[in-house]
């Protein structure tokens, strides 16, 4: 039995691993989000022969609301100011939870690339936050038409639109995968045993060969083999292989006898699957992919921000227009009152009454309006913001208090236009996710260009054999002749292993392996593809700039018209207030009529409203200047590391 003692341990050392492996993970417990800093390839050194068979640890993602949530609110409100905002969208929203996942798939294809294996790819798309109600004086739920006083519910995917987010996918890249290229080697050593255990048992037609006629045969063999590749394109194989035979046999000197083998074998292209950059392209494409997640994580904050911003800039306009609304109302049925009492008196007409309650009607229907746009803006900001959203009793009951006001435009200096473009140019994430595509698509060409090699290789192989057995005591000698076998076979196992490590019986082999395609025409046709794809990924990333430079001319523009609309809209605010009063003045020593004392009040309120809007429109074409510019992180201090961990930079400010 000592000859089967190695390949038996290894063959329980392997069972031991494949029992871990098989286990099936257990219903993870609600924990923290997942954990960025996870290094799939990491291994505790107590665990180092099991831990490769391990079930990687990842942790699920929190279903409840941020701590941050509880602590804003008070006295049934949720008190908000956009930073509060933006830090609750980073913690809380679904879409940037995705991307810390799917920041992680970067990192497994670094470890499958280490280990030899083909990519898998990484997600680009990135999702927008829906597009709200937007400021005052927009459809109730519809982004279709003009402005609607009356409720209208969503019917159709136009009317969804404000409420529903839409996706992007960053990528320059053709949707068809580039060509594998020249197959590169397993990194990762692979080590493969057998044991086997025969007995033969079967009657022979004469007894010359075993002396007699029932043949009997006993055998029990193992086999422990390594494979590995490297970055040289080299394969390494080793094996040692040993065989205890025993037959029921008069005619063999030596019986039992044990045999074994150590075989070393080496294989190394010269052509096709030659060279480091070749086979290790893998790696660095990893890696650049690495780079293209972190891109798009960046991307997603700034697009998650940027949303978050415009909703609670909006919600700041409505709840200021309904502010406006409000006073307007009031102020109708003030006049109403007023013009009632003067009817009463004699000193107006009675349809002046008639006019000032149609006023009021009005007005009450425009603040209604404006009341449902604020609520329904209150419960979007409440699901993007939380994870819970208005399941949560106590969240869904309360209102959200916009406590940031919007910085009036008079001081706004947003630089020139081109030093704009060349910071975008610079700092925007999916243009430096673009150069990192451009750069893996010159990175699988190398593939693509080493598979129009030949195949050439060299093989050289060394085998190292020994052979040992005790002397057969059924021996029978035949016409009286007996052979004795030389001594240096006669022993056991640990005989054999030393003829083996001595190079007693060598075998030494050496050849070349040549495999030339004689047209060729499906390397050459996958070479011509992805050289195409990549000058498209060329184009691409060309008009990709140009696109970048329209978006910040276009927002620049917009945030100029915004500043000098804003300014319009204040002076004409100022001087229908001043008219107001002339007017009211008039009414009230008898020289104007109720009628006209309305024209002058809806004039106002129009301004009024105008004026937010305006606020408004300028508070969004600022954000979307930064968006386009690529500054949103650093202007609301957001560290990306920080953010993928969860950890906000505004922490402190809370």
């Amino acid at each position: 039995m000592r000859s089967l003692s190695p390949p038996i341990v290894f063959a329980l050392l392997i069972g031991s691993a494949l029992g871990f492996s098989q286990k099936l993970p257990q219903a993870p417990l609600p924990s923290a989000d997942a954990t960025p800093g996870v290094d799939f390839s990491s291994a505790k050194r107590s665990l180092w022969l099991t831990g490769p068979y391990r079930v990687p640890p990842v942790k699920p993602s929190r279903d409840a609301n941020s701590p941050l949530v509880a602590g804003l609110m008070h006295d049934g409100k949720l008190e908000l100011t956009l930073q509060n905002a933006i830090a609750l969208a980073i913690e809380n929203n679904f879409d940037v939870e995705l991307q810390r996942y799917d920041r992680l798939f970067a990192r497994t294809e670094i470890l499958r690339a280490k280990g030899g294996g083909q990519l898998r790819g990484v997600p680009t798309t990135v999702s927008e936050l829906p597009s709200g109600e937007g400021g005052p004086g927009e459809p109730l739920l519809t982004a279709v038409g003009g402005y609607t006083p009356v409720l209208q519910l969503p019917s159709s995917a136009a009317d969804l639109a404000t409420i529903v987010g839409i996706q992007t996918d960053l990528s320059i890249l053709s949707p068809t995968p580039y060509s594998p290229g020249s197959p590169i080697p397993q990194f990762d050593p692979s080590v493969a045993a057998n044991i086997a255990l025969t007995q033969l048992d079967y009657p022979q037609s004469t007894s010359f060969p075993t002396g007699s006629n029932n043949y009997s045969s006993h055998s029990a063999g193992g086999a422990v083999g390594y494979t590995q590749g490297f970055a040289t394109g080299t394969v390494f194989n080793a094996s040692f292989s040993a065989n205890r035979l025993s037959e029921a046999s008069t005619r063999l000197n030596l019986n039992p006898f044990v045999t074994g083998a150590l075989n070393v074998s080496i294989v190394q292209p010269l052509l096709q699957g030659f060279g480091i950059h070749v086979t290790r392209r893998f790696i660095h494409i990893a890696e650049n992919e690495d780079r293209i997640a972190a891109a798009v994580f960046a991307q997603q904050l700034i697009d998650t921000i940027s949303d978050t911003t415009r909703l609670y800039w909006d919600l700041v306009s409505l709840k200021q227009d309904l502010e406006v609304k409000k006073e307007s109302l009031d102020a109708a049925e003030r006049l109403y009152q007023d013009t009632r009492n003067e009817v009463e008196r004699g000193a107006q007409a009675p349809v002046d009454l008639t006019s000032a309650l149609a006023q009021v009607a009005s007005n009450r229907q425009a603040y209604i309006s404006v009341q449902g746009m604020v609520l329904q803006q209150e419960l979007l900001l409440k699901e993007v913001l939380t994870r819970k959203g208005v399941s949560d009793p106590v969240l869904a009951a309360a209102s959200i208090a916009a406590v940031t006001p919007i910085e009036s435009p008079t001081n706004d200096d947003s630089g020139t236009l081109q030093g704009l473009i060349d910071q975008a140019m610079k700092q925007r994430p999916d243009l430096a996710l673009a150069e990192q595509q451009e750069k893996i698509s010159r990175l699988g060409l190398k593939g693509s260009q080493n598979a129009l090699l030949p195949g050439l290789s060299i093989v050289a192989s060394m085998q190292s054999n020994g052979g040992e057995g005790s002397l057969n005591p059924m021996l029978v000698s035949t016409n009286g002749l007996t052979s004795t076998p030389p001594q240096n076979l006669i022993g056991g196992f640990g005989g054999v292993v030393d003829q083996i490590f001595n190079r007693e019986y060598p075998d030494y082999a050496v050849g070349v392996n040549l495999n030339i395609p004689i047209r060729n025409r499906i390397a050459k046709a996958d070479m011509a593809r992805d050289e195409l794809q990549y000058r498209q990924s060329q184009v691409q990333m060309n008009k990709l700039r140009s696109q970048v430079r329209l978006e910040v001319g276009n927002a620049y523009i917009a945030l100029q018209q915004a500043v000098e609309s804003h300014k319009a809209a204040v002076e004409a605010r100022t001087l229908q207030e001043q008219a107001l009063d002339v007017e009211r003045a008039k009414f009230e020593a008898g020289v104007a009529t109720a009628y006209e004392l309305l024209q002058y009040q809806s004039s106002l309120a129009q301004a009024k409203s105008a004026a937010v809007t305006a606020l408004g429109v300028y508070a969004k074409a600022r954000t979307a200047l930064r968006r386009a510019v690529g500054s949103t992180l650093t202007d609301n201090h957001i560290a990306v590391n920080e953010a993928l961990e969860n950890r906000t930079a505004s922490e402190s400010n809370r």
